[in-house]
């Protein structure tokens, strides 16, 4: 069963780890599928190539915190598709830091993607949705729980979830579904550093008992992206195995 096919969705991020499952999950359900990437092409390529197994897509180089780019990449997605009926707002980064060792230039560059990231690409792509659509945030179980190593980090993705219901009380009415998935903790880049002793103690603190794959959010998405998911707008779905229980 194709969930979403003949529906068009831009993914930020989707190079590697979540963003390249989300991808992958959405041609596996027949989407054509815009594959933004910054700096990792080759990754970016990577996605694509499986992409194309599947469903069919393009890739679309921009930095989704520079709002030029970001009308670029969506008008270049436009010229392809002639609509956008998803979005995905992935892309983020993470600087593993105390609070005191944050500088006033690391603070900007965390809330220049991840937060202004999302005003970009929704502002440009909400003007396009016009037969309604769905548009989904990647946040954070940080966003409820705080860090105590990214308090950058954790307050950006809290500022998503403020956006995310924002939009949807002003889109509801354009047939436009918003809404959130917050990850637990995610075999991603995120967590590369950990030793086998350091997953293992993780796991035991989670109540399913495993780290979580990307595959886990992609399917999420897939939810939020589908029709399934119909009557939902301005909620956050947590998949985190348990370890954070909103």
């Amino acid at each position: 069963m194709e969930l979403l096919k003949g529906k068009t969705a831009i993914i930020t991020g989707a190079s590697r780890g979540i963003g390249r499952a989300i991808a992958i999950k959405f041609a596996e359900h027949g989407a054509f599928v815009g594959i933004n990437y910054f700096k990792s092409k080759d990754g970016a390529e990577e996605t694509l190539g499986e992409v194309k197994k599947l469903s069919d897509g393009m890739l679309l180089e921009a930095d989704v915190s520079d709002y030029g780019e970001v009308e670029d990449m969506v008008n270049k997605f436009l010229e392809r598709t002639g609509s956008i009926d998803i979005v995905v707002n992935n892309a983020g980064i993470y600087r593993r830091s105390s609070f005191l060792n944050i500088s006033s230039r690391q603070w900007d560059e965390v809330m220049s993607v991840n937060l202004k990231g999302c005003y970009n690409v929704c502002m440009h792509s909400i003007p396009h949705m016009k037969k309604g659509g769905r548009i989904i945030f990647i946040s954070s179980q940080l966003a409820f729980k705080g860090s105590s190593h990214g308090a950058d980090y954790a307050a950006s993705k809290a500022g998503i979830l403020g956006l995310m219901r924002s939009l949807a009380l002003e889109l509801a009415d354009k047939k436009i579904n918003v809404n959130a998935v917050a990850p637990g903790t995610i075999d991603t880049d995120i967590i590369a550093s950990y030793t086998e002793k350091q997953r293992r103690e993780r796991e035991m603190q989670i109540p399913l008992k495993r780290i979580g794959s990307p595959e886990d959010i992609a399917n999420a998405c897939l939810f939020l992206a589908s029709s399934l998911s119909g009557y939902i707008t301005g909620e956050t779905i947590h998949v985190n195995g348990g370890l954070y229980i909103h």
